[in-house]
């Protein structure tokens, strides 16, 4: 493999860098700008670009977005603006960047790196990957092949979407005790488990961090593990992403 750019775009930040695919990480310093607001796919796309021109790169590029994405046209947008629905977003982007580009969600993105080069990877069976964040993302692999867009953080529970409930950004912006967000994590993901029996869930966001803090409060029958790729599994899922559709992987 070689270097291929990654970019990931979220509700707060759009952060890039090229990837060294041999090894699954960063090939130097990413560059992070903050999310422009409003969060208009314009103005967000016009920051990639200028993450992008920032290096010295030429071929294709990954780009994971916090959208449902089919066909490079965004079908849902969580926490940015809503005006991102029904935009050709994947064109958008080529033609401020005039590079092949791969567009996919963020959390399939860094379910991709996970499997890849992190705590999915050499798993068969059913594995899960949750990010915790501002909301909670999803990815789900049946034999090590993506499920695309399975955005379980909107499933309903206890009468709200799961992410409401139980998104680390109850601890990181709320203030909410953690063994408190903990266990309402537990909830969700007992109720997760009872949709899907996966065999292993991998739990991610930069939340994963303090995985030894709170991971008592979990009592799942799937194993549990926290992610390895953490912050940077976007970048480096949507620039795998991007290496394999350029050399004609399903």
């Amino acid at each position: 493999m070689s270097q291929v750019f990654g970019i990931d775009i979220g509700g707060s930040g759009v952060k890039g860098a090229p990837v060294d695919l041999d090894v699954g990480d960063l090939a130097g310093e990413r560059l992070r700008l903050a999310t422009p607001q409003p969060s208009t796919p314009e103005a967000v796309l016009d920051a990639a670009a200028a993450v992008f021109a920032s290096f010295d790169y030429q071929g294709p590029v990954g780009c994971a977005v916090p959208c449902v994405i089919q066909d490079g046209v965004a079908l849902t947008a969580a926490n940015i603006d809503d005006s991102w629905i029904g935009s050709h977003a994947r064109d958008m982007l080529a033609e401020r960047v005039r590079q092949p580009v791969i567009l996919l969600n963020d959390a399939d993105a860094a379910g991709i790196a996970e499997m890849r080069f992190g705590a999915g990877a050499g798993e068969s069976g059913v594995v899960l990957v949750l990010t915790f964040g501002t909301g909670i993302g999803s990815a789900l692999f049946h034999r090590g092949v993506l499920i695309p867009n399975a955005e379980l953080g909107h499933v309903e529970f206890r009468g709200m979407e799961g992410e409401q409930y139980a998104a680390a950004r109850l601890v990181e912006r709320d203030a909410m005790k953690l063994d408190w967000w903990a266990g309402r994590v537990n909830e969700y993901l007992q109720h997760v488990e009872r949709l899907l029996y996966p065999d292993l869930i991998v739990f991610g966001g930069g939340i994963s961090k303090r995985w030894a803090d709170f991971s008592e409060y979990f009592d799942t029958r799937a194993r549990l593990v926290p992610a390895e790729l953490r912050n940077n599994a976007g970048i480096v899922g949507a620039a795998l992403a991007a290496y394999e559709a350029s050399n004609g992987a399903p």
